[in-house]
């Protein structure tokens, strides 16, 4: 075996997965092994088990990697969900669990030697975990992206402080950092719990070192991720945690924002809804996870909301923060949909004012309380409802869109564009998906904050002018 292992990581799927990708990279470096996008000896494809789609982009991604003449490896959500099952229909690829990432550099030494492993059987990750919330904490089970260890090579880690197991596998002035994983809501659709376990927080010391370290890598936005991060604290012994936490990580030196997505309607408080719409550094952006709107069909998800709540939390955040970024996604074609709940659903967009709508078909998941619902809508149905809704989407948020122009925006620049042109995002806009802006300038570059006005928009995306003096 050459002394100089190379390993290329491969990541599907959410922000999420991405952190796992880095603190496997972390995990990897420590134990000898050297990132390499160009001819590595193992591809591990962090794969995505959430929806069809995903899997079949997991599974073509793993053939076209054992194509390269490379050893490849099956990790993430996809390969925890299925297991040995995954490696019995798929042996161009080594499964490994979560299980597995504390130990990644053996694993992977064993797969480069052609070693054998023997691939998990799957499990109800909930089932490694206490009922009870603030037990969790002593619990040994393993949670992609939460580790913290001491010592690390240098570069990987703060110089002082909780060492944070992450090593960036890109660059760019965005990160996301991983808030908690796992999720204890029930909702009949997802089978994420199952698979990611119950809803575990990281420590406020963690993060806030984790935060520090990112900025000294260039990072200027953080953006935190988790399931559902509106529950963040609940196993902490404190459900006001994040209103807690999101001031000093705004004030951590060299982030210019911090982003919070993925947060639960039903327990959106007051509280801290305010620390949101009007702390320093933190930007008024709403990714709220309403998933449908009808109540009936709510109900059947195990929901929380109708339109007029909905609405009504729409009214409390805009009163705030009149020039808030809202996003959702939906889900059209769940058992049972009637054409009166689905024009419910499109009644509520018509109302919502929503800046980026995602949409998406139902999908039959094992091991979900709705794959044995009755009335299963036929495929066909689903696709007409999920065109019907897209095309809708796009008007809407594109009207949003016009709507902000005349607004000033500051803009965080993240790509040279050429010939005067740069890409950024204002503070309404997530990364990646909720659409961009484009200024015209000199000499500017990414990680920079500029002041503008939006002059124009092309669908959701903006097109500004820096304002005199900036």
């Amino acid at each position: 075996m050459s002394s100089r292992r190379t390993v290329s990581l491969i990541t599907l799927g959410c922000a999420r997965n991405e952190v796992d990708s880095e603190e496997l990279a972390a995990r990897l470096e420590a134990a000898g092994w050297h990132t390499d996008d160009d001819d590595p000896d193992v591809v591990v494809v962090n794969t995505c088990g959430f929806i069809d789609s995903a899997k079949k982009d997991s599974i073509d991604t793993l053939l076209a990697a054992a194509d390269s003449g490379a050893k490849v490896v099956a990790a993430g959500c996809m390969a925890e969900r299925y297991g040995a099952q995954l490696a019995g229909a798929l042996p161009e690829a080594t499964v490994i669990s979560f299980d597995d990432y504390a130990a990644i550099g053996e694993r992977l030494d064993d797969v480069l030697a052609g070693r054998p492993l023997v691939p998990h059987s799957p499990r109800d990750r909930r089932t490694l975990l206490p009922i009870t919330p603030v037990e969790r904490a002593a619990a040994r089970a393993h949670i992609p992206g939460h580790a913290q260890e001491d010592p690390l090579p240098e570069g990987v880690a703060p110089a002082s402080g909780p060492r944070t197991l992450r090593k960036r596998l890109g660059s760019g002035p965005v990160a996301s950092m991983k808030l908690a994983s796992g999720c204890d809501r029930r909702c009949t659709f997802c089978a994420i719990p199952a698979f990611r376990g119950s809803y575990v927080s990281r420590r406020p010391e963690d993060l806030l070192a984790e935060a520090a370290w990112l900025a000294g890598q260039g990072v200027r936005e953080l953006v935190l991720v988790s399931e559902n991060s509106t529950s963040y604290g609940k196993d902490l012994g404190d459900l006001r945690a994040l209103e807690k936490l999101l001031p000093p990580l705004a004030a951590t030196e060299g982030i210019e924002r911090v982003r919070v997505s993925y947060l639960q309607p039903a327990e959106l408080r007051p509280g801290l809804l305010d620390v949101i719409a009007s702390t320093e550094g933190v930007v008024p952006y709403f990714d709220l996870s309403f998933q449908h709107a009808s109540g009936t069909v709510l109900r059947r998800m195990r929901r929380f909301g109708d339109p007029k709540r909905f609405l009504d939390l729409l009214a409390q955040i805009r009163d705030r923060a009149p020039e808030a970024g809202v996003r959702s996604n939906f889900i059209v074609g769940f058992p049972g949909e009637t054409q009166e709940e689905f024009d419910e659903l499109v009644g509520f967009l018509e109302e919502a004012r929503l800046d980026v709508i995602g949409v998406f078909g139902y999908s039959d998941e094992e091991g979900t309380d709705a794959y044995g619902f009755e009335g299963k809508l036929g495929q066909d149905v689903i696709d007409e409802r999920v065109a019907t809704l897209t095309e809708l989407a796009e008007e809407l948020t594109a009207q949003r869109a016009e709507e902000r122009i005349g607004t000033e925006l500051e803009v965080l620049i993240e790509e040279d564009l050429g010939d005067g042109g740069y890409e950024g995002r204002a503070a309404h806009q997530g990364p990646e998906v909720d659409g961009a802006v484009t200024v015209q300038g000199i000499g500017l570059v990414p990680g920079q904050i500029v002041q503008a006005v939006a002059v124009d928009s092309e669908g959701v995306d903006l097109i500004a002018r820096i304002k005199a003096g900036t």
